[in-house]
């Protein structure tokens, strides 16, 4: 395994002790760093139910909480993606008993887009997104961190704990059922891929 630099993990930190111990200036970079990754997962990853901000947020508490189990610098993107994942499933587990709970509204963010993603999104984006939200989470994962974020199968597969072999499947089953959920919503075939 090559060595990572720790300028591409956490630019801004001295060393890898200064993370793991939480010190406040590397920190700030790592949160710099993986802030918009972060973002970008909850709101891809978390559903309809799932405020994403929200989300990002616990995400961050847990990663001021246990960064000093971290050994390697190479491990941080995979710890994180997990971290996420775990804080998105509690996020829907919370989501769905509040629905059942008497008395308790769901909370979860408003599905409609407020005005300046309104503006920014076109109706593509939202139907790509809704579709994303249909799909399975195992393929949903593989599916952004492949296609949408470009990740390489090696690395997906690392940061979701898989073999390469399984994730490559996964990306496989991911896309022919995006394809079909595409199709069936009118999307053609030059918009969605052969």
């Amino acid at each position: 395994m090559e060595p990572v630099d720790l300028q591409m993990v956490v630019p801004g930190a001295r060393s890898w002790a200064e993370v793991r111990s939480a010190q406040p200036d590397a920190m700030d970079a790592l949160f710099a760093r993986w802030m918009g990754d972060v973002l970008q997962w909850c709101r891809r990853l978390g559903g309809p139910t799932v405020d994403p901000d929200h989300a990002a947020q616990d995400v961050y508490i847990v990663v001021l909480q246990r960064i000093h189990t971290v050994e390697r610098p190479g491990q941080l993107p995979s710890w994180l993606f997990a971290v996420t994942r775990r804080v998105l499933a509690q996020h829907r587990r919370k989501a769905w008993v509040r629905r059942w709970v008497p008395g308790l509204a769901p909370d979860g963010p408003d599905p409609r887009p407020g005005p300046s993603a309104a503006a920014g999104l076109s109706e593509r984006a939202r139907l790509v997104h809704a579709l994303l939200a249909e799909l399975p989470e195992e393929l949903r994962e593989v599916l952004v961190l492949c296609d949408v974020e470009e990740r390489s199968d090696p690395e997906v597969a690392d940061m979701l704990g898989l073999k390469v072999g399984t994730a490559k499947s996964r990306l496989r089953r991911a896309r022919m059922r995006f394809r079909e959920l595409a199709l069936a919503r009118g999307l053609g075939l030059d918009e969605v891929g052969t």
